[in-house]
């Protein structure tokens, strides 16, 4: 299987409390395995505060909704051992 690269990776975001916000990191492969978002080191799981998913294919977002002061920090996205920050 071949080595999935980031392609384009995370850009910093500035947002207001309340508003949704979504990062997006392109890979070099398409059905990327060993997949992880993170909020100042905690992975972040699929549900109704984050929507985790995959656009054509190779280009991953992670959109956190109604944003609080809580979430203000590094996300980071990870796929085997390379990683983007924002």
């Amino acid at each position: 299987e071949p080595d999935v690269t980031i392609v384009s990776g995370l850009k910093d975001m500035v947002v207001f409390e309340g508003d949704d916000v979504t990062f997006r990191c392109q890979v070099s492969h398409e059905n990327a395995r060993d997949i992880e978002w993170k909020l100042q080191d905690v992975a972040l799981q699929n549900n109704e505060m984050n929507e985790i998913s995959v656009e054509n294919r190779k280009i991953h977002t992670l959109t956190l909704r109604k944003v609080t002061e809580q979430d203000i920090g590094t996300i980071t996205f990870r796929v085997g051992p390379h990683t983007s920050t924002a």
